[in-house]
C-alpha cells in the first residue's frame, strides 16, 4: 500500500516500521512534525524533552538497554546535544541509535544556516542522506540496522524541502523487535580517558568498515547519461539536478560519510568533467578535491541560501548571474496574532526604553516595529546570560535599563542554568519570563510547565515560579499581560531592585482560548492620533474617510480577540468594550 507522506511523516513512519522503541525530541522547525506523527504509532514511547541534549541522553540511555531509539531536533538543536553526541561517536550504540538532523538551508525559520554535515565528520558518525519522502522512510529503518551493525550512532541528515515536501511512500509492516536487554560493560560506556583512548581506535577501525561499506551501499549509486557531463550530488540537490541536467551522468551519494572514494574515482575516470551540486558548505567538493579530482562546484553554485532549480540553471547558463532567493511578490513581515499576550509587555518595553535582551520564540517578533523591543537574538536561554553579562560589564547605572525575554518553554529548555548563574553571582539582572503555557512558535506543544505529556496525557505540572525560587530569587511576581498598568508598576518596581528580579507574565497563548467578543471604534470619539497603532494588533487599521481630515482607526471584528489593549493605550476612550460597541452600532 502507498500513501503521500511528507519527509517528516515518512521518517516517522520508518521508525514504527524499523521497530523503534523511544523517540525523543524537542520542537524546532523543520523537524517538528517528526515526533508529532511518532506519536500517532502504537508500540513507541515519546517524549517532548525539555531540550535536545537531554532528548539524545534519553535516547541513548534506551540504546544502552538495547532498545532502538530515535532522538529528532533541528540543525541548531545538534549544537545542544553535541556534547552527548561526540563522546557517543566512542561508546557506540547497542539498540540502534538514529539522530535526525533538519537542516534549514535559507533560514526560513532559523537563526543560522548551519550545514550539519560537518558533524558527522567531527565527531566520526556516519551520515545517511535522503533525497524524497521513500528514502527518507528507508534511510530510517537502515539506520538502525547500520548502527547496530557496526556499534555506532548514526545521523539521518535531511532539510526543509525534504522535510515538508511530500511524495508517494510504500507502507510496511512493522517488524516488532524486543529489547536486548542491558549488559554492563563499563570499558565502552564508562568513559574515563583510559577507556576513552581505547575506544578512539575501535572509532578509527570503524570508520574503514563503515567506508568499506559506502562502496556497496545500493542508494549510492551512478546514474549513467552524457558523459560529458559527470555530476556527483547528494540530498533534495539530486532532484533539482535531474530536473535541470536530465541527460546528464549522475552519481547520487546517500550515504555521504565516509564517501565511497573508489566509487568516485571510478565515475570520475568516466566523465570529461565533474560538477558538484550541494546546498550549503563545499563539503563533497572538498573532500573529492583532496582525491586529487578536478571539480567545479561553489565558484559557480552560491553557498548562501536554499538552492532552486532556477539558481542552478543560472549558476551554469552562460551570460546568466546566479541569483539566490526569487520574490514576485512583496514579502510580508511576520507579526505576533491578535490578542498575544506578549503584545503588552512589549509595549511597555518601548514605552519606558528600556533595553530588551530576546531569546528564540513567538516573541522574537516583538523585535518589529512598532513595538521594535528586542535588541538580541542569539540562541536558547541566551537573554538570561547576556542580561547579566552585560551587567556585569557596564554596572547597574546601565543595566537598570536591560531586561531579559524569554518564554515560558525556553526558560525551561535553557533559562534556568543562566538564572541560577546570575544569583549565584551577585548579579543585579531583570528578567521577564513570558508564560504562554505553551511552545507557541512551533505548534503549541507541552514543555514541564504545562504539566501535558507528549501523547496528552497529565504529567507532573513544574510551575516557572517554583523554579525561580529554587534558584534564590528574591523579586518575584506574577503578572497579567493584559493589564499595561499592571505591567507597568511591576516593571518600574523590578528595576529598581538590587539583586536578580523577575516578573512572570502569565496568560494562555490567544489560539489556546476562545476570543472574546471583538471591541468597537467609535468614529464620533476617534480623533486619528494613531497611539492604538502602536500596539501592532493585526486586528486594528486606518482608513482615510473623505468626509475627515484624520484617519479613522478601525478594528477587524473578525481578527480582533477582545484583549482590551487598544482601548487602554487609547486617550481618546474612542475604542469601546464589546458590550458598549453593540450601543454604538445601534
Amino acid at each position: 500500500m502507498k500513501s503521500l507522506l511528507s519527509g517528516n511523516e515518512a521518517i516517522a513512519r520508518g521508525a514504527w516500521e524499523a521497530g523503534c522503541h523511544v523517540a525523543t525530541a524537542y520542537p524546532g522547525t523543520p523537524s517538528t512534525e517528526i515526533l508529532e506523527n511518532i506519536i500517532k504509532y502504537p508500540g513507541i514511547y515519546t517524549e517532548w524533552a525539555v531540550n535536545e541534549k537531554v532528548a539524545l541522553e534519553v535516547a541513548a540511555g534506551a540504546s544502552f538497554g538495547g532498545a532502538r531509539a530515535l532522538a529528532a531536533m533541528k540543525h541548531v538543536g545538534l549544537n545542544v546535544a553535541a556534547d552527548p553526541m561526540f563522546t557517543l561517536g566512542y561508546i557506540g550504540a547497542t539498540g540502534g541509535l538514529v539522530i535526525v538532523s533538519a537542516d534549514d538551508p535559507g533560514m526560513w525559520s532559523s537563526q543560522n544556516e548551519q550545514d550539519n554535515r560537518h558533524y558527522g565528520r567531527h565527531a566520526k558518525i556516519p551520515i545517511l542522506e535522503p533525497s524524497d519522502s521513500q528514502e527518507a522512510k528507508e534511510f530510517t529503518k537502515l539506520g538502525f540496522e547500520i548502527s547496530e551493525k557496526f556499534d555506532t550512532v548514526v545521523i539521518l541528515r535531511v532539510t526543509t524541502r525534504i522535510c515538508h515536501s511530500t511524495c508517494l511512500v510504500e507502507l510496511e509492516k512493522r517488524k516488532d523487535r524486543k529489547p536486548l536487554g542491558y549488559i554492563k560493560d563499563i570499558r565502552k560506556r564508562l568513559m574515563l580517558p583510559a577507556h576513552a583512548r581505547l575506544r578512539h581506535v575501535v572509532v578509527e577501525e570503524r570508520l574503514k568498515k563503515l567506508a568499506a561499506y559506502s562502496e556497496k551501499f545500493p542508494f549510492n549509486r551512478i546514474e549513467w547519461g552524457n558523459k560529458n557531463i559527470g555530476i556527483i550530488t547528494s540530498g533534495i540537490s539530486y532532484q533539482y539536478t535531474k530536473e535541470v541536467f536530465p541527460k546528464a551522468s549522475i552519481l547520487k551519494l546517500s550515504f555521504s560519510y565516509p564517501l565511497p572514494m573508489k566509487l568516485i574515482k571510478r565515475f570520475a575516470r568516466q566523465v570529461k568533467k565533474i560538477i558538484i551540486i550541494e546546498e550549503g558548505d563545499a563539503i563533497l567538493e572538498t573532500e573529492i578535491k583532496a582525491m586529487g579530482i578536478k571539480v567545479t562546484g561553489k565558484d559557480k553554485i552560491p553557498r548562501c541560501g536554499e538552492l532552486t532549480q532556477r539558481i542552478i540553471r543560472d549558476s551554469f547558463s552562460k551570460g546568466r548571474k546566479a541569483r539566490t532567493r526569487q520574490y514576485k511578490v512583496p514579502p510580508r513581515p511576520p507579526v505576533l496574532c491578535p490578542g498575544c499576550p506578549h503584545r503588552g509587555v512589549f509595549y511597555i518595553i518601548n514605552k519606558l526604553k528600556l533595553i530588551p535582551f530576546g531569546d528564540i520564540g513567538c516573541y522574537t517578533l516583538g523585535a518589529l516595529p512598532p513595538l521594535s523591543s528586542m535588541d538580541t537574538c542569539v540562541c536558547m536561554g541566551a537573554s538570561v546570560t547576556n542580561t547579566h553579562g552585560l551587567e556585569t560589564a557596564l554596572g547597574k547605572n546601565f543595566s537598570s535599563k536591560v531586561v531579559g525575554v524569554i518564554g515560558d518553554s525556553t526558560f525551561f529548555h535553557s533559562g534556568i542554568t543562566g538564572l541560577a548563574n546570575a544569583v549565584y553571582n551577585k548579579s543585579n539582572m531583570n528578567l521577564f519570563i513570558l508564560d504562554n503555557f505553551t511552545t507557541a512558535m512551533t505548534g503549541h506543544q507541552p514543555h514541564p510547565g504545562t504539566g501535558k505529556l507528549a501523547k496528552g496525557e497529565q504529567g507532573k505540572r513544574i510551575p516557572p515560579e517554583d523554579i525561580v525560587k529554587g534558584c534564590g530569587v528574591d523579586f518575584l511576581k506574577v503578572v497579567n499581560p493584559d493589564d499595561l498598568e499592571a505591567i507597568e508598576e511591576a516593571t518600574r518596581q523590578a528595576l529598581k531592585f538590587k539583586g536578580v528580579a523577575v516578573l512572570i507574565f502569565r496568560r494562555p497563548c490567544a489560539l489556546l482560548l476562545k476570543p472574546s467578543p471583538a471591541y468597537f471604534v467609535s468614529s464620533d470619539l476617534c480623533k486619528g492620533c494613531r497611539l492604538c497603532m502602536r500596539i501592532g494588533c493585526p486586528a486594528l487599521s486606518l482608513q482615510f474617510p473623505k468626509d475627515r481630515k484624520k484617519p479613522l482607526a478601525v478594528i477587524d471584528p473578525s481578527l480582533c480577540f477582545g484583549c482590551g489593549l487598544c482601548a487602554q493605550v487609547c486617550t481618546c476612550n474612542a475604542i469601546l468594550a464589546p458590550e458598549k460597541a453593540k450601543k454604538g452600532k445601534k
